[in-house]
């Protein structure tokens, strides 16, 4: 060890009281400990703060060291001290922190239950305008037998022998600390401080039955595929009058034959003819609303985007909706009667042959139209 003073590497002044020297060494400790921290010369430090808090939480020690420093204490102040160590109450924040139980909270406080997930499939209209839904899903509930208790009807859990009910049993291990002093869940009871002799024939002493549970839930207009609805409390049963865990709805809603959705506009491909492009039409188009008439101008070209206001999908914070996006497509005829030819031909050539380059193309029209 270096011969730095205890009250320096500890952080505290010499008149420091108790609590502030526990409180320099569980701090500095949780900065030190190696399991935490992998720089090579952490270990020395916490060498040397765990020598530091061993002579400095000694009355005696302390005092001796105080009068003739490290000289006075003779062998009782050098190299690991064999003092006991609660090892639950020093280092309870380092390492629950990092996933490990310290014990220091009771087996049988308050525990939340579990949340439980499920897949509910939605049409597109549904998801649109919302709908109620009722859903079938399996859970853990207290047993209706035993009423929870785990016991068989006409007896009752008794108290644990070995961890006296307590839920765990306190172990102490030689470390290069000295004593250390660990909680663990009691093997004989698994931690719920009780011990049944004759369990419960449905439960088989759990406390828990699983039963088939039917809930009507209401789907709000302008849901997603993907959207996750929250039904908090719905999940599994919690422990020792802990609340219950949460159930989670998972949409997955099926793809529309005509329509597509982008956020909140719904998107829907329109094929016209060449004569309704050329010439205008009104057409009926197909909304989630039902049909509506379009206006088709005069030399509508292929690609032409036509917003029908208010035809998308709600919001879900909001009192409107989306709108509706037309894509136009002029449908080429692929098959005429001689009569049709005879006409595309006579326009052929009033038309003539010539061509003209496009500084875009359909795509770049069509992302424009689009907002990117």
């Amino acid at each position: 060890m270096s011969n730095q003073d205890y009250y320096d590497v500890l952080g505290v002044g010499r008149n420091a009281g108790d609590d502030e020297i526990k409180a320099a060494f569980r701090k500095l400790a949780r900065q030190y400990h190696p399991d935490v921290n992998k720089e090579h010369d952490a270990e020395e430090k916490f060498k040397e703060v765990n020598e530091a808090y061993g002579v400095l939480s000694d009355a005696e020690k302390r005092a001796r060291y105080d009068r003739f420093g490290k000289a006075g204490l003779g062998g009782m102040g050098s190299g690991y001290h064999d003092y006991t160590v609660d090892f639950n109450d020093i280092f309870e924040d380092l390492f629950s922190g990092f996933g490990f139980s310290t014990g220091r909270r009771s087996r049988r406080s308050p525990r939340r239950g579990r949340d439980l997930q499920m897949q509910v499939s939605l049409t597109f209209e549904e998801a649109v305008f919302g709908v109620e839904k009722e859903v079938e899903f399996s859970r853990e509930e207290t047993c209706s037998r035993c009423n929870g208790n785990g016991a068989e009807p006409g007896t009752s859990p008794v108290k644990c022998s070995t961890c006296n009910g307590q839920g765990e049993v306190r172990q102490v291990r030689q470390t290069f600390l000295g004593q250390m002093v660990q909680t663990a869940t009691c093997p004989a009871c698994n931690g719920r401080g009780e011990t049944i002799s004759s369990p419960c024939t449905t439960c088989r002493g759990s406390g828990l039955e699983r039963k088939k549970v039917r809930k009507k839930v209401s789907i709000p207009a302008g849901v997603d595929h993907g959207t996750q609805i929250r039904l908090s409390g719905e999940g599994a049963p919690g422990e020792y009058g802990g609340p219950n865990g949460s159930l989670y709805l998972v949409l997955d809603v099926k793809p529309h034959q005509f329509f597509k959705r982008r956020e909140n506009d719904i998107l829907l491909n329109l094929d016209i003819n060449v004569a309704q492009a050329v010439l205008g039409a009104e057409v009926e188009v197909p909304t989630l609303d039902g049909d509506e008439k379009l206006k088709i101008p005069a030399g509508t070209q292929p690609g032409k985007v036509f917003t029908m206001r208010g035809k998308g999908v709600p919001y879900l914070r909001r009192k409107d909706r989306g709108d509706q996006r037309v894509i136009v497509n002029v449908a080429v005829p692929t098959k005429l009667t001689k009569e049709q030819r005879a006409l595309f031909e006579t326009l052929a050539e009033s038309l003539g042959t010539t061509v003209k380059p496009q500084e875009k193309g359909f795509l770049d029209w069509l992302n424009e139209a689009l907002g990117g």
